[in-house]
């Protein structure tokens, strides 16, 4: 019996929702607890898998530009990414998810761009208070522990001290308000897309690009990307891996620049999160996907010096994991169940990148033999790494924001759907980032 072209993407959808649903349904059908935010949190509010929570907004003031932008934005984008010069192309997608992202945030308001980042556990608060550099990572893994005095607020302490020093930059900068950070990092998250692109074109498959590029400017991601840090992890990390494949084309010189800011790229992407060490299962992707291990060593040698150089100041990732992983286990974590989360995070994850794109992820697993190589390569990279994130136990829960840097990597399987699919795939991307935004207090 032949099977239809559409069955396997469409059985790829319909699992997905079905995933969701379950993980929206078991814990208050079940009467099981799984604190999808804090133990102080209301259980009645808060809506696992994801950390938000139920309210529902009838109408904001970016309500309209976000349905005007998805619906004609996407319209125009999908019609024209096969034929537009490829520079034109990424300009007009960073503009569109740019203002896709703004609008899509603006629905609650101002309050939807300044609200997370002014939160006691967010950054902008310890930034605005950091005296000397020098003295901070002399001190930092010292004030990582739940039971140290003055201990740092939940996202310093959960991550290396580049991200907090980012803040301090933008405070210095005299950007250091809540609202103005809120752009800033919403204006370097949405260069994700452009750099997915430029990787995907350097390494011989344009066309792909092009086909992606719909689904990855207009991805219901950016509801998590605007205003989190997280987003801006991810824009860095799109561009390591973008500067390695354009070194794997080049040629003396050239190569080695590529290859050196590549690794330095990398290397900030390592001092800005813990679980970033996981983008070497993709950056060995692009290597094997362009039959080139030349950039290899300098990359390498490139990270290694940015984490090299943070020890030399006082702050030795290897020492500070341990630490921290203490601080995860004495805190929420030890309550979360994992018989839950392990399935509910790819939940999350499907809610956050949109769940059509499960129906590129089983195109791609079943057509991998006659797909384009290094797409597939790319794509099993991205997944290999949610599996390790999830096996680890290190992302139970919120893991809408903490792994959006593997998620345009997945989306970029969107490219391989059936034509007759494109459309509508398109659709449901932005159908499900409208309807996130507009019911949930999403929390990022």
């Amino acid at each position: 019996m032949r099977h239809s072209p559409l069955r396997i993407p469409i059985a790829g959808f319909a699992a997905a929702l079905l995933l969701v649903l379950l993980a929206f349904a078991v814990p208050p059908l079940f009467d099981w607890q799984v604190w999808a935010r804090s133990a102080s949190s209301l259980p009645d509010r808060a809506i696992p898998p994801l950390h938000g929570m139920w309210e529902p907004k009838l109408l904001g003031p970016g309500t309209v530009p976000a349905l005007l932008i998805g619906v004609l934005g996407g319209r125009w984008l999908w019609r024209r990414a096969d034929e537009l010069p490829f520079g034109v192309l990424l300009l007009a997608g960073y503009a569109l998810c740019l203002g896709w992202a703004l609008s899509l945030a603006l629905v609650d308001g101002t309050d939807g761009l300044s609200r997370v980042l002014g939160s006691s556990g967010e950054y902008l608060r310890t930034a605005r208070e950091v005296g000397g550099i020098g003295h901070l990572l002399d001190i930092y893994i010292d004030h990582i522990p739940l039971d140290s005095p003055d201990n740092w607020p939940t996202h310093v302490a959960g991550h290396p001290p580049l991200a907090l020093l980012f803040f301090v930059g933008l405070v210095r900068l005299g950007l250091g308000g809540d609202l103005a950070a809120g752009v800033v990092v919403t204006v370097l998250a949405c260069t994700t897309a452009p750099a997915v692109l430029v990787a995907l074109r350097a390494l011989g498959i344009e066309d792909v690009a092009r086909r992606a590029a719909p689904f990855l400017v207009l991805t219901p991601a950016v509801v998590f990307m605007a205003v989190s840090a997280d987003g801006l992890f991810g824009a860095v990390a799109a561009w390591a891996l973008a500067c390695l494949a354009l070194a794997c084309r080049a040629h003396g010189r050239r190569r080695l620049a590529w290859s050196v800011l590549a690794g330095l790229l990398f290397g900030a992407a390592v001092m800005m999160s813990y679980g970033l060490p996981l983008l070497g299962l993709l950056a060995l992707a692009v290597l094997a996907a362009a039959r080139s291990w030349k950039p290899l060593v300098p990359t390498a040698l490139a990270a290694l010096a940015v984490v090299v150089g943070f020890a030399v100041g006082g702050f030795a990732w290897w020492e500070a994991y341990p630490v921290l992983s203490r601080r995860y286990w004495d805190g929420i974590a030890s309550i979360r169940p994992a018989s839950y989360w392990m399935w509910g995070n790819l939940a999350a994850l499907l809610i956050s990148m949109g769940p059509v794109v499960a129906a590129g992820l089983a195109e791609v697993g079943a057509r991998r033999r006659v797909l384009e190589r290094p797409l597939v390569l790319l794509v099993g990279a991205a997944v290999a790494s949610i599996v390790l994130a999830d096996l680890s136990r290190m992302s139970k829960a919120e893991v809408e924001r903490i792994w959006l840097p593997f998620m345009p990597w997945l989306t970029i399987a969107c490219a391989a759907l059936p034509p007759r699919l494109r459309g509508w795939a398109l659709a449901g991307q932005v159908l499900t980032a409208v309807l996130v935004q507009q019911l949930l207090y999403t929390s990022w």
